[in-house]
């Protein structure tokens, strides 16, 4: 039989060899990876209990391997090979985001792990959005982009031997593995050489400076690698300090005792040379930026509803945008209705919790005594324990607004919502995982494998 290298281990290659790539393209990531060490480690030694809660939860080793990428794709065969790239990897298609309700036209999902011990392994993600050319309203642009989409191939020639070989074998060698990793690596290089003229970049540029970005260039460059930190706000205070140009406000929720789903900020975008096809001429694009990611809590869909609701009261304020003065304020005002208090969050199911023995001893007794397993009264008594599951998706409107204030600020096309999972499902050749069931089912699995190891404790 071959000795094939597990997808977890292909995964942490791929994670590896990613964040090394990005870290010599764009030296201002490095800075992001420094600061963020240096406040994690900062906030671990401030909160011992902090330490302790991610350390029984499996989660302190790694957050430092903690990333995630984001990629643009222009045509449903890229989408579908990158499924069958990213699935080598133990990767999986998990849910659907429709982008252009905040006026970026392009609709996506999120590529990870999604069992509880590949994502302990290596949780490494890539949000990958596929360009809506059906929003691009010039029917000959609309055309013409189309075709210089149907012209490029992103991946290597022997990348795609090895997926068809990993396909056909069940698996690659280490050997195999390693190779596969550096061809695939490949496809999210950044190239300064446009596959436009000047004037066809502008075109697509007037049209929406995502499309140009998706439409000019010979591959999906990764646009953000993202490290996680324990606190966004300490980052996004230092990231000054240290020459980084941050945006004006952290995306997502606002400060809370206990975090929930997600918070990301970034900096600017960077203004990078570029030299256009057909006579050379020199130009810039703007689309790589880095940004840091604080995970919190994972939401119920009744969290989410209520969470969506307070998020939208806050945005349907007059003069309320992410950029106004007081938008801290209004945020935090807003979300004082969203109980801070874990055990709240989990009596109104606002938030799911993953279940485990704090004290064995008692845990060991009470089975011994015959008495009927009560994961309430275990709970009220300390026996057993109930963590936050950690959000590994992503919010589509702090998606946007990280999307948006990296492509100029003043990018605010409007389009209605064009929700479409259905045809991005077609283009993937596959359909993508409901994120809220993903977590009912870890949920679960921890209650279940409590209830059985106490009945084995029991007298027969």
């Amino acid at each position: 039989m071959p000795s094939f290298m597990h997808s977890d281990q292909i995964r942490d290659l791929f994670s590896q060899s990613m964040s090394a790539m990005y870290r010599q393209e764009v030296p201002q990531y490095g800075t992001l990876l420094d600061l963020v060490a240096d406040i994690n480690r900062a906030t671990l030694e401030q909160n011992p209990e902090m330490r302790r809660e991610l350390q029984a939860a499996g989660e302190l080793e790694r957050i430092d391997l903690e990333r995630h990428g984001a990629i643009r794709l222009g045509t449903a065969e890229e989408l579908s090979t990158m499924r069958r790239v990213f699935r080598v990897m133990g990767m999986h298609p998990v849910g659907y985001y429709d982008l252009s309700v905040a006026g970026v036209p392009v609709h996506s999902t999120a590529f990870r792990p999604i069992d509880d011990e590949a994502l302990r392994t290596n949780p490494f993600r890539v949000f990958t959005s596929l360009l809506r050319l059906e929003l691009i309203a010039d029917p000959a642009l609309r055309a013409q982009a189309a075709e210089i989409l149907a012209r490029r191939r992103i991946f290597t020639p022997r990348a795609l031997e090895l997926l068809q070989q990993c396909e056909a074998a069940g698996g690659l060698d280490a050997q195999q593995a390693a190779e596969f990793v550096r061809e695939v690596t490949q496809t999210f290089r950044w190239h300064g050489e446009a596959t436009v003229d000047h004037a066809t970049h502008q075109q697509l540029s007037a049209a929406h400076r995502l499309v140009a970005d998706v439409v000019s260039f010979k591959g999906p460059h990764i646009n953000h690698l993202t490290p996680r930190t324990l606190d966004i706000d300490a980052a996004q205070a230092e990231m000054p300090r240290r020459g980084v140009a941050a945006k004006d406000v952290v995306e997502g929720p606002p400060r809370r005792r206990h975090p929930i789903l997600l918070r990301q900020t970034s900096f600017k975008a960077l203004e990078e040379a570029i030299v256009f096809a057909g006579d050379g001429m020199p130009g810039a694009h703007t689309a790589r930026f880095g940004e840091i990611e604080q995970r919190g809590a994972a939401l119920t869909s009744a969290g989410r509803a209520l969470y969506d609701r307070l998020l939208a009261r806050v945005r349907s304020m007059e003069n309320a945008g992410s950029t106004a003065g007081d938008y801290g304020s209004r945020l935090a005002a807003a979300f004082a209705e969203f109980p801070d208090d874990l055990d709240a969050m989990r009596e109104q199911q606002l938030a799911f919790f993953r279940y485990a023995v704090r004290d064995q001893a008692a845990f060991d007794q009470a089975a011994g005594s015959g008495a009927t397993f009560d994961l309430e009264a275990f709970l009220r008594q300390g026996i057993v324990e109930a963590r936050p599951i950690v959000y590994e998706d992503f919010l589509p409107v702090s998606a946007a607004g990280i999307f948006q204030s990296n492509l100029g600020g003043t990018e605010q096309k409007s389009y209605a919502a064009n929700a479409a999972q259905e045809l991005f499902e077609a283009a993937l050749q596959a359909p993508v995982a409901d994120e809220i069931a993903l977590y009912a089912q870890s949920q679960q699995a921890s209650i279940e494998a409590l209830r059985q190891a106490y009945g084995a404790l029991q007298p027969a």
